[in-house]
């Protein structure tokens, strides 16, 4: 079978490989769609903490069942999605229903290969029916699903004033599901092409971009205030660290980027915020449903969000490409 593979820093090689073989309780799956994520980005830039290489990426994965263990609810022809943080289901992460930081995970395309191949053997409890959603829309689950964990993470109500800096795709779907659950949402990014996106695809009437007077507009907006809830997707430093100032007292600040650093902030104003400090890791298969029914009720411009496609044998060439901002990605579809 095709599969691409990350050899090294900014080397892709399309080569061929046996196809997988399903051991006990795992499906076969014939890969259909693949969504190039910014953690394939940062792979290919040699900048993700979590991975050795050779790697073959690919995490954002739709396709179609060729072989399930028997008994099980998937038959061969199904449309399935793949939620891509294989976790032990034993651990104290998991027991308490935290299986998006399971302490064995082992995320797809990560710590272990991904789907960038033209077929994948998986664990069944990790493949989902599509329920009538399309294949490209499938394709799109994670990296919203991330978004929406993000969001539940930061218990976002209606009424709230959300801050959202980065307006990336993590960014983007953390926005989104931040209006739907009816918080007043701002979107904060060093380029005008995201946040125009923003304004026209999801609704954002209020952006701001980054500059010397920035924080004196998000002031403004809030009547001195600042926001509620504060999510960094930036995957940026020195923009996490100066989240923080944009949290309000008695706020909550969310983290939903990494980077390969540390991060720190000073401590009085943290302190006199009684600010609330927290992680967002991947998502739960709860949060994949929701994006699935949010979806199905036309809340999510996926049309919209797929901005670039490409096949799997053109991946290797276009990939260098689209790491360019000026390219515009916002979401990538690899079709197999």
């Amino acid at each position: 079978m095709k599969t691409v593979v990350c050899l090294s820093p900014g080397e892709l090689q399309l080569t061929e490989r046996p196809l997988p073989e399903a051991a006990a309780g795992e499906v076969l799956l014939r890969v259909r769609r693949i969504g190039l994520c910014g953690t394939d980005m940062h792979i290919f830039r040699g900048t993700q903490p979590f991975l050795q290489y050779p790697r073959v990426m690919g995490h954002e994965l739709s396709g179609e069942v060729v072989s399930a263990p028997a008994g099980s609810e998937l038959v061969p022809g199904d449309q399935v999605y793949v939620m891509p943080y294989l976790s032990c289901g034993t651990c104290i992460a998991c027991r308490q229903g935290k299986t998006n930081c399971c302490t064995n995970i082992q995320v797809l395309g990560v710590h272990r290969d991904g789907g960038m191949a033209e077929y994948l053997a998986l664990p069944e409890q990790f493949v989902f029916k599509t329920n009538g959603i399309s294949l490209d829309e499938a394709a799109m689950l994670e990296f919203l699903a991330i978004g929406a964990h993000a969001v539940r993470r930061g218990s976002v109500r209606a009424g709230q004033n959300v801050l959202v800096v980065g307006a990336g795709p993590i960014g983007i779907a953390a926005a989104l599901f931040a209006k739907i659950k009816g918080g007043n949402v701002t979107m904060l990014d060093a380029r005008e092409d995201r946040l125009a996106f923003c304004r026209r695809a999801l609704g954002i009437k209020q952006t701001v971009m980054v500059d010397a007077q920035d924080k004196s507009r998000l002031a403004e907006l809030t009547n001195g205030e600042f926001f509620d809830v504060v999510f960094d997707a930036t995957g940026n430093v020195k923009a996490m660290e100066r989240g923080l100032e944009f949290v309000a007292h008695g706020g909550t600040y969310v983290l939903v980027s990494i980077v390969l650093d540390r991060i720190s902030f000073a401590d009085p104003e943290f302190h006199k915020r009684e600010t609330n400090l927290l992680g967002s890791r991947n998502a739960t298969a709860a949060d994949f449903a929701e994006v699935l029914t949010a979806m199905k009720a036309g809340l999510v411009p996926t049309g919209l969000m797929n901005t670039h496609r490409t096949t799997l044998s053109g991946f290797v060439d276009v990939l260098p490409r689209w790491m360019d901002p000026a390219a515009g990605v916002i979401k990538a579809i690899v079709e197999v």
